[in-house]
């Protein structure tokens, strides 16, 4: 069961697609031993980046079901639903699968401080004993989410175990947290996202790790290997070989159809396919992040890795 401690690389695991849109379950279990192959410690499915809003009911338990069967990580389940009753509904299904805990985004429709602490207040009660991960990503959601309003959500419902943080700009964020930890409040973890565009930094702020995808999963847990080894250049040299690549992935519109092209091209999934509506990238587009790909590899080599 997930819990306050957790730490590591819970990469953002894709959905793949075969080319007609029907699930490709061959290829999530290959994707499951390659993300654990790159240096995974668990794993995140049906995220926003997991197209959980393109699959029915049926299929999003499909897919919980054959990543746990696969997995030898711990796996939280993105839950967000418009109501409870389906909240309620597919975690109960998930963490009956064996999933280790269940990830919880607000409604866009959430404006106030107030509103937000009583979704969550619900959403806890909707969950019942599952172990919930808090995702904070405004930039996709739209809803703004204080420090206040987090250590209240934290002191509130003990089945809050992790932070998923994605604010932008949010290193303050953490930084804010972890006095307030210090200062007496409930520590949980927090594990960053945004493609790990500001994982060093994140780290250095007092995050435990990454809950992130990315077309090189290999990265994250690279970085936080170098961080937990207190060789902070070998940790900075490690980001900026994969960098020209992370600022090309995160395109908004274009980043997933980015990252399923490059686990493509690594033989990760057998397809880059995105259930429609999805975007789709133009031979100019692959020309570029096959080049990207290409110059990191010289990269890495020269960094021994």
């Amino acid at each position: 069961m997930l819990d306050e401690t957790a730490k590591g690389v819970f990469t953002i695991a894709v959905t793949p697609f075969l080319p007609n849109g029907d699930l490709d379950l061959d290829s999530i279990d290959r994707m499951v031993d390659a993300y654990i192959e790159r240096g995974a410690t668990g794993l995140t499915i049906l995220g926003m980046m997991g197209e959980a809003g393109k699959l029915s009911a049926e299929e999003s338990v499909k897919v919980v079901e054959r990543v746990v069967s696969r997995c030898s990580v711990p796996v939280v389940v993105g839950v967000s639903a418009p109501g409870f009753a389906a909240m309620t509904a597919f975690s109960d299904a998930s963490m009956d699968a064996g999933a280790a805990g269940v990830m919880v985004a607000p409604p866009g429709s959430l404006r106030t401080d107030a509103q937000i602490l009583t979704y969550y207040h619900n959403a806890a009660d909707a969950l019942g004993n599952a172990p919930f991960v808090l995702q904070d990503f405004p930039l996709a959601t739209g809803v703004v989410i204080s420090t206040d309003v987090i250590l209240k959500v934290v002191e509130d419902c003990p089945t809050c175990v992790m932070l998923k943080h994605e604010d932008w700009p949010g290193l303050e964020k953490i930084s804010a947290l972890r006095a307030a930890s210090d200062a007496g409040a409930r520590r949980i973890s927090i594990l960053c996202g945004n493609g790990g565009m500001y994982l060093l930094e994140e780290m250095l702020r007092g995050a435990d790790g990454a809950m992130t995808g990315f077309g090189y999963p290999e990265m994250m847990a690279q970085v936080v290997a170098a961080y937990h080894a207190d060789d902070l250049e070998q940790a900075r040299d490690i980001f900026d070989a994969y960098m020209p690549m992370i600022r090309y992935e995160a395109q908004p519109g274009l980043g997933l159809a980015i990252r399923k092209y490059s686990l493509a091209k690594q033989g990760v999934i057998a397809h880059p396919t995105l259930r429609k509506p999805g975007a789709t990238l133009s031979q100019a587009a692959m020309a570029e992040v096959d080049t990207l790909a290409k110059r990191q590899a010289k990269r890495l080599a020269d960094l021994g890795l």
